[in-house]
């Protein structure tokens, strides 16, 4: 397994070894001990999935905020998808920067995510299902997010419309944000 640091700073992409053959393949997608060493969230308390049914499904940016903040876990389990996270650290070198991964269920990769980070991603492939583990379970009061299209943001995006939810589609601007 590779843990390779990605451009925001505890920030990783998580790359297992592929084992395959005429069956298809084997890989071990979280190894306890290999992030333990590295540093990084071994307790989580949650797993999440999230089926999406067309393409250029955006969800997100969500975050938890306070005590219940999320470090995330996640990957792609079917299909493809464009993984996007903000950094909403106040004080961070960092803040307000973003970066993006594609997570491919053939790869197998992931995204670990700490927390103060707004994430999001869009769907690339017909169907996807994503799959996330977290490091605090989901509290409603403490939910927040950031429009998808934020221009202080400047995310390259592959679409300019994306299948969107209401609540998605209203969230407000980083530069808006309380807190």
């Amino acid at each position: 397994m590779q843990i390779n640091p990605l451009k925001i700073e505890g920030t990783y992409e998580i790359v297992p070894v592929l084992h395959g053959d005429g069956r298809g393949y084997f890989a071990e997608t979280y190894l306890g001990k290999r992030f333990e060493e590295t540093g990084l969230v071994t307790d989580w308390t949650q797993d999440n999935r999230a089926m999406s049914s067309r393409p250029h499904t955006l969800r997100g940016f969500h975050f938890q905020s306070g005590e219940t903040a999320q470090t995330k876990l996640v990957s792609a389990a079917q299909g493809r998808v464009l993984d996007v996270i903000v950094d909403i650290r106040k004080g961070s070198d960092t803040f307000g920067h973003w970066d993006s991964l594609i997570l491919d269920s053939d790869q197998c990769n992931s995204i670990y995510v700490p927390k103060g980070f707004a994430h999001a991603y869009l769907t690339l492939s017909e169907t996807a299902v994503v799959q996330y583990k977290v490091d605090a379970p989901y509290a409603p009061e403490r939910e927040g997010g950031i429009r998808w299209n934020d221009p202080d943001l400047a995310i390259e995006w592959p679409t300019d419309s994306p299948v969107l939810s209401d609540r998605d589609r209203s969230l407000p601007y980083l530069k808006d944000l309380e807190g």
